[in-house]
């Protein structure tokens, strides 16, 4: 899917100060992502704090996002949990006209064996009208996504088009590479190595760090996916402490910092999650005055 390639962002839901969806600001960050280069945009991923959204918000940041966006860049929409039927249903009854892909997380806190997985993605698979892309993040989800499963994934449902590989591994990730159908696509969960996977072989990244940085992410992305080396290695350089930052607490609180720095929108977040302390927020600052 030439839609996916490249880099995508997972766009924050921007909150004002008395924790409602702050609607404009979201528009802001919309905006800014196009001008600035970006390939596709996320609605609703995790990044996106949909557990703490209602359904009617949920809605009105899908309207916003594909009013803003007005139809300039492909739209990926977030579409996943740990309760199958719930997840099936959420999909039958979701009009996802606007969007080109569905972005589902594999089930967290079951922990459900490997087969088990592997069944929850069969019936989304059957359920789904639209191209899916598998999302493997152990670190949130409690279970590593093998890459056994997702392979056997690839090559049973041709809707299931690309994995979103976030383990941090870049061992497992190689071994995907290897494995996969011609035309599967491995985009990069982890922005630390979203590089040295596009240089692999893969298709770019599903990134955070981008909405803050969207032009010099986006460029380097794509110069990885030219072959220039030596060029996205030096971006990658430039950028690589902002990573660190943004995930030093939590996510997205950090990227939320450096979306306030740049005045696109306010660093509140809905608990449980907490904003970004000053001791960070200051790193972030300090970060985006001298970059």
């Amino acid at each position: 899917m030439k839609e996916l390639l490249g880099t995508g962002v997972a766009l924050v839901t921007p909150f004002n100060n008395d924790k409602s969806v702050d609607f404009e600001g979201l528009k802001r960050l919309v905006n800014f992502q196009i001008d600035n280069g970006v390939n596709y945009l996320v609605v609703l991923g995790t990044t996106g704090e949909p557990a703490t959204l209602t359904l009617q918000e949920k809605e009105q940041v899908k309207k916003t996002v594909i009013e803003a966006n007005n139809g300039r860049l492909p739209l990926v929409i977030g579409i996943g949990g740990n309760n199958t039927m719930a997840v099936v249903n959420e999909i039958k009854s979701t009009d996802l006209s606007a969007f080109c892909a569905i972005l589902s997380v594999s089930p967290y806190y079951n922990k459900p064996s490997q087969e088990g997985i592997y069944q929850h993605f069969k019936a989304i698979s059957e359920a789904s009208p639209l191209p899916i892309i598998l999302y493997n993040v152990p670190g949130r989800t409690g279970r590593n996504f093998e890459p056994k499963t997702i392979l056997r994934l690839a090559n049973d449902f041709e809707n299931i088009v690309a994995i979103k590989e976030a383990a941090g591994d870049m061992v497992q990730a190689m071994r995907i590479l290897q494995h996969k159908p011609k035309n599967f696509m491995v985009i990069s969960g982890d922005d630390m190595i979203a590089l040295p996977i596009t240089l692999a072989g893969g298709s770019g990244v599903i990134s955070v760090i981008a909405q803050g940085l969207p032009k010099d992410f986006s460029e380097m992305i794509q110069l990885g996916l030219n072959g220039n080396i030596e060029k996205a290695n030096a971006l990658q350089f430039k950028i690589m402490d902002s990573i660190d930052y943004i995930f030093e607490e939590c996510n997205p609180s950090g990227i939320k910092a450096m979306l306030k720095a740049l005045n696109v929108c306010s660093e509140n977040v809905r608990l449980p999650l907490v904003e970004a302390s000053d001791d960070l927020q200051q790193k972030i600052n300090n970060f985006v005055i001298n970059y």
